[in-house]
Parts: C-alpha cells; sequence; structure tokens
C-alpha cells in the first residue's frame, strides 16, 4: 500500500520535471494542439471539412487559412498523442539551437512551404494530361505531422549521423530515414495523407539545402520581436529561449552556409558540440583555480612560443578594442571571462619566457588564433560575432572552451 501511494506522489512531479524541461515554443504548441482537440470533443465537433487543407477551397475560394488552421486540429487521440511525442525531442533540440522565435517563424515557413508543394503537386497530379488524379483536389488534411517530416530533414541534417533507427527494429542511412518513415506510415496505418507527409520531407529538404534562405530575416528582426513590450510577458519565461546572436546573415545553419573545406567538421561534430551544451553532461571537478571559468573541464596547452605570444598580442588588442567600443555592450559574465584570460594569458607568458609550451594530447589549434572559419562556424550555430570573439580571446583560441563560456552566458 506504502509503494502505491509514493509511486502516485510521484506521477505528477515526474510529469511536472519532465513539462519544465520543454522549451517554452514547442509546450505552447503542444498545449495548443491538446486545447483545440479537448474543445472539438466536449462540443462534439467532429466537421473538420471547414478547418483542413483542402486544395480545391484554397484554389477556388483562396481560403489561405487553412494553410494553419489544418496543422493545429488532430483526428483522434492517437493521432494528437502520436504527434505531440514526436514534437518533444524535435521541437525541443531545434529550439534550443534557434531560440524560440526562430523556430516559430522556421514553423510558420514550413507550413507555408509545404503547402505550396502540395497545392502544386495536386495541380499537376489532377490536370496533367496522361492520367488524372482529380481527387487529389478533394483530400482533407489536418495535423502537425507535415511540418514533423520536415522537422525530421532538418534535424538529420544538423546532426550528421550516418545512420538511423527505424522504430529501434533496424538502421537505416540517415538520408533515407525520412523516406522509410514516409512508406512504413504509408503502409502501417489507414487515412493517412501521403502528400501531406511528402511535402513535408520536400520543404524540410528544400530549407536544408539553403533554397529558403532569402526568406529568413537576419537576428536583428528576431531580436526587434522580442524587445517588443506585447512580447516581454514570454520572454520573460523561464522556459523562453532568447535569439541572441545568430549568423549576421540571417540564415540558420544549412548546407549552403558551409564550404567545401568545413563540411566534415560540420557535419560530423555538430551534434556532439549541441550535445556538450545539454546540461545532462557531468565530467569529474578540476583544479580550483580554473572552475570558476571551465567547470570540469581540463586541458593543456599547445604550441610554439611565437605562435602563442602572437596569439597573446592579438588577444590582448581584442579586449581592448572590445571594451572601449561603445557600439557592442559587452555582458558582464563576458568582462569577468576577458579579464581572466588576460590574467592567464600573463601567467603563461611568464612561463614561456623559460621554457616553451609542450603538446601532450591537445590539437594545434588550441592556443592558437582562431581563422575567420572557425569564428563564422560558431557564429552560424546561432552566436553573436562579439560575443564569439570575445569567448575565443578569453579561451586562448580552444573552440570548445569556447563554447561552454557561450553557452554560460546564454544560461
Amino acid at each position: 500500500m506504502r509503494s502505491n501511494i509514493v509511486t502516485e506522489a510521484g506521477l505528477p512531479t515526474r510529469f511536472k520535471q519532465w513539462w519544465e524541461g520543454i522549451p517554452f515554443l514547442t509546450s505552447m504548441v503542444i498545449a495548443v494542439c491538446a486545447a483545440i482537440y479537448l474543445v472539438c470533443l466536449l462540443i462534439g465537433y467532429d466537421s473538420f471539412v471547414e478547418v483542413c487543407f483542402l486544395p480545391s477551397a484554397v484554389i477556388s475560394k483562396f481560403q489561405v487559412y487553412r494553410v494553419f488552421s489544418s496543422i493545429f486540429f488532430h483526428g483522434s487521440i492517437l493521432h494528437l498523442v502520436f504527434n505531440m511525442l514526436a514534437l518533444v525531442p524535435l521541437g525541443s533540440e531545434l529550439e534550443r539551437v534557434m531560440g524560440s522565435i526562430r523556430l516559430l517563424y522556421m514553423i510558420i515557413l514550413l507550413a507555408t512551404t509545404s503547402a505550396i508543394f502540395h497545392l502544386l503537386i495536386t495541380l499537376i497530379a489532377a490536370y496533367n494530361p496522361v492520367y488524372s488524379y482529380y481527387h487529389f483536389m478533394d483530400e482533407c488534411a489536418i495535423g502537425f505531422s507535415g511540418v514533423l517530416f520536415s522537422m525530421i530533414v532538418i534535424e538529420t541534417g544538423l546532426s550528421g549521423v550516418q545512420s538511423r533507427s527505424v522504430f529501434g527494429l533496424f538502421n537505416v542511412p540517415a538520408k533515407l530515414y525520412p523516406w522509410i518513415l514516409l512508406v512504413a506510415f504509408q503502409l502501417l496505418m489507414t487515412n493517412i495523407s501521403l502528400l501531406g507527409h511528402l511535402c513535408g520531407i520536400l520543404s524540410g529538404f528544400a530549407y536544408t539545402y539553403g533554397l529558403f534562405n532569402f526568406m529568413i530575416p537576419g537576428s536583428s528582426f528576431y531580436s526587434g520581436i522580442e524587445s517588443s513590450p506585447w512580447l516581454s510577458t514570454c520572454v520573460r519565461r523561464p522556459k523562453y529561449i532568447m535569439c541572441t546572436g545568430g549568423d549576421p546573415s540571417g540564415y540558420i545553419p544549412t548546407y549552403s552556409t558551409r564550404n567545401t573545406s568545413s563540411s566534415g567538421m560540420l557535419s560530423g561534430n555538430i551534434w556532439t558540440n549541441l550535445s556538450s551544451w545539454m546540461p545532462r553532461r557531468e565530467v569529474p571537478p578540476q583544479s580550483t583555480e580554473d572552475n570558476s571559468r571551465f567547470p570540469g573541464r581540463g586541458r593543456t596547452l599547445g604550441a610554439t612560443q611565437t605562435q602563442t605570444v602572437s596569439a597573446n598580442n592579438s588577444d590582448s588588442s581584442l579586449q581592448a578594442r572590445l571594451l572601449e567600443s561603445g557600439n557592442s555592450p559587452v555582458h558582464p559574465s563576458s568582462q569577468e571571462a576577458i579579464v581572466a584570460g588576460q590574467q592567464r594569458n600573463d601567467r603563461r607568458q611568464s612561463g614561456l619566457d623559460t621554457t616553451a609550451a609542450t603538446t601532450i594530447g591537445t590539437p594545434l589549434s588550441q592556443g592558437m588564433v582562431p581563422s575567420e572559419e572557425e569564428i563564422q562556424k560558431l557564429v552560424a550555430m546561432g552566436f553573436d560575432k562579439t560575443q564569439v570573439e570575445v569567448a575565443i580571446a578569453a579561451a586562448d583560441g580552444d573552440l570548445n572552451v569556447a563554447i561552454e563560456i557561450l553557452m554560460t552566458q546564454q544560461g
């Protein structure tokens, strides 16, 4: 009897912890979809033909509202539960990388472009001279799964993994994963919108390969929205993720922002970098001196004396330029990191007067001035370029330590 009480008391607590771990926008989408389904259930509303994505109505009556109303309605409790359980990991991961407002814009963009693909394919199928599939014009589609298929494509592309598990049964190449899911759902379930899922995949690939970059605004657009008074209540919520920084060109990382020489690093290691930002990582403590800046992280310095002196001079000039600039305010934590980094440079310089630094298990890029290409990689991950330069200066050129400093500032 006692164990039952403990179990029953723990379920609400576990659910609360699980819910609090979901970022703001993802949790809001789940809440809106659940609330709409609950209201429809209570009032007995099941005539989804008025809100679904119906190509004939969109074209003949120009009912463009169906593009967005259709994604929030679901036909059954299983339809809702499956879609929302799939949204939790996908939406949470992308929102932590992009920020809440940026992810909202991406959902709107994916829903719109997916609907455009849907209309184009429907028109071609209905009016082609070979064989007419006019019934596609009257196919009524609802549910968030079209956007989910786009998210699957984007998340798979950003993760850089080579294979994915299908329902935990077998692995398939990552590039084929969305297509395998499309076929599997079509075979295993009834009343599945083939065009809705297919167009979601096409929209996701188009986004990933940068075809929509001209429609993605700059970081100032998102900053302006977040600073507006009507959004202040949402921004102050603890689960809200700010869109601080971002690519100056306004592009969220896509294949088009990766050049040939860096594609291997981004496609192979970005998932490791993103995973290292998550709070679940646990590492043993380090010395007291470095704990305040780099908790739980040990590293050795590796460079020649000439390279290190050059790095110190560059770091000093960069820090002075950033601190004296009145146009780009520096976060307090960034200033503390700069001071600590300067002190560390001084200590290291005094040691180099008697002996050169040696490398033990450390990449040669550590202790050196990072190239503009490496800075752009961090900028493309969603950080402000000024903050990236400050963090790299404080980290003595170590990109991994710079990432930890940037994530500490955002946290």
